[in-house]
C-alpha cells in the first residue's frame, strides 16, 4: 500500500511504531522494520554511547528503514542529532516540537523530520519551520496527551498543513487505517498495540495486566508530573493522587536519584529537564522532579515488572486488545483487514 508517509520513509505499508520510552528498543524496531513498517527507537532513556551501539544493533538485524525518537528539550539534544546524522539514521521523529535550527541541520543531513503533535497549531508551526511530516495524537493516545478525540483532531490538521499527516490514537487494526486514511491521512501511527506483540521486551506479567485492562482501567491523571498523561492505573498511581507534597516530593526525589545515576545526567540537568516540561504551569517541585524523571517511572514497569511501582503508559487501545501477535503477523493482519475493508466498499459503492 504506497502513500505519502511509505514513500518519505521509504517502507511497504503505512504504519508506524511509536518511539515509547524502554519498549522500542532494537528487538521491537528490528522486527517492525522487517516487518514492513517504520519502527521507530526510543532514545530518552539511553546515553549516547548507548544510542549509537542501539542504532548499530538495530542496523545488524535489518536492511529496512527505522527512526529514533528525541526528547527536543532535552539539554543534549544536539548531539543526539549528530549521533543519528553520523549513523546514517532514516527519520528523526520528536515527542515535542523540535526547534527550526534542529529542523534544518537534519533536513540537511537528509534524514526525514516527523514530530509529534496534539495540536493543530503546533502542526502548522513545524510545517512551517520544514517538518517532512507530523503524527498527530489525540486523546485516545498513551502517554502525554490532550483532549481532544482523533477524529475530531485528525481532519482538522489534515486541512491545515501541506505535509503528510500520520494519524495516532485509538489505532489498532486495519479498519481503524482505513478510516484515517478516509479522512486524508498518510497512515497510522500505533504504541501500546505494538507494546503487546511477542517482539516486545515488556516483562510477561505487565503485558499480562494489560491484556486484563478494560477501557475503564485506562485513566488520565495529573498526578504523576503535572501534565495530562494516560496510563493504567496502579498502585502508585492511586498513592500519587492521595499524596500531599512532602510524601509526594520523597517519591519524586528517590526515582530522581535512580534516574540520574541511570542516564549519567547532573541534578542540574535533571531539572532542567523537568522545567522544560512545566510548559508555563504551576507545578510543585515533586512534579518537576517527576516530570525529568518519568523514564524512571516507566522502567520500573516497563523493564522491572514493578506493576505496583511503575508507571503503565496506555492509550485507550489496551481495553481491546487481546492478544500477543508477533509483529510480522500484526502488520500482516492489519494490512489484510485493511485489504477486505476497501474491497467491501468498493464493491458497495459499485
Amino acid at each position: 500500500m504506497e502513500t505519502a508517509l511509505t514513500r518519505l520513509a521509504g517502507v511497504r505499508y503505512p504504519i508506524v511504531q511509536t518511539g515509547m520510552g524502554w519498549v522500542a528498543g532494537p528487538r521491537l524496531v528490528s522486527a517492525t522494520a522487517n516487518a514492513g513498517a517504520l519502527g521507530i527507537l526510543a532514545s530518552a532513556t539511553m546515553t549516547l554511547d548507548q544510542l549509537r551501539d542501539a542504532v548499530r544493533e538495530v542496523r545488524s538485524r535489518t536492511d529496512a528503514p527505522f527512526g529514533v525518537n528525541l526528547r527536543a528539550d532535552a539539554a543534549d539534544a544536539g548531539d543526539r542529532v549528530r549521533v543519528i546524522v553520523e549513523e546514517g539514521v532514516r527519520v528523526a521523529s520528536f515527542a515535542l516540537a523540535p526547534s527550526a535550527e534542529l529542523i534544518a541541520e537534519l533536513k540537511e543531513a537528509g534524514v526525514v523530520v516527523v514530530p509529534s503533535v496534539g495540536a493543530r497549531r503546533h502542526a502548522e508551526k513545524v510545517a512551517a519551520w520544514g517538518a517532512d511530516a507530523v503524527i498527530v495524537q489525540g486523546g485516545e493516545g498513551g502517554g502525554h496527551t490532550g483532549d481532544v478525540a482523533t477524529t475530531v483532531l485528525l481532519p482538522q490538521v489534515v486541512d491545515a498543513v501541506d505535509i503528510p499527516v500520520v494519524a495516532a490514537g485509538g489505532f489498532f487494526d486495519g479498519r481503524g487505517l482505513v478510516a484515517a486514511l478516509a479522512y486524508g491521512a498518510a497512515g497510522v501511527a500505533m504504541g501500546t498495540r505494538f507494546l503487546l506483540t511477542s517482539d516486545s521486551t515488556v516483562p510477561d506479567a505487565v503485558k499480562a495486566r494489560y491484556l486484563a485492562a478494560t477501557v475503564k482501567d485506562v485513566t488520565v491523571t495529573r498526578a504523576v508530573d503535572g501534565l495530562p498523561h494516560r496510563m493504567l492505573r496502579t498502585d502508585l498511581v492511586t498513592a500519587l493522587e492521595n499524596s500531599g507534597r512532602p510524601k509526594a516530593l520523597w517519591h519524586a526525589l528517590r526515582r530522581a536519584a535512580g534516574f540520574r545515576k541511570l542516564s549519567g545526567l547532573s541534578w542540574r540537568q535533571l531539572a532542567h529537564d523537568g522545567l522544560a516540561m512545566r510548559h508555563g504551569k504551576d507545578l510543585s517541585w515533586s512534579q518537576v522532579l517527576l516530570a525529568a524523571n518519568t523514564p524512571m517511572l516507566l522502567k520500573s514497569a516497563m523493564v522491572d515488572g514493578r506493576t505496583d511501582l511503575g508507571v503503565m503508559a496506555s492509550g485507550q487501545v489496551a481495553g481491546v486488545i487481546d492478544d500477543l501477535p508477533s509483529c510480522a503477523r500484526l502488520v500482516e493482519g492489519i494490512m489484510a483487514q485493511a485489504t477486505d475493508v476497501m474491497n467491501y466498499l468498493a464493491l458497495k459503492e459499485s
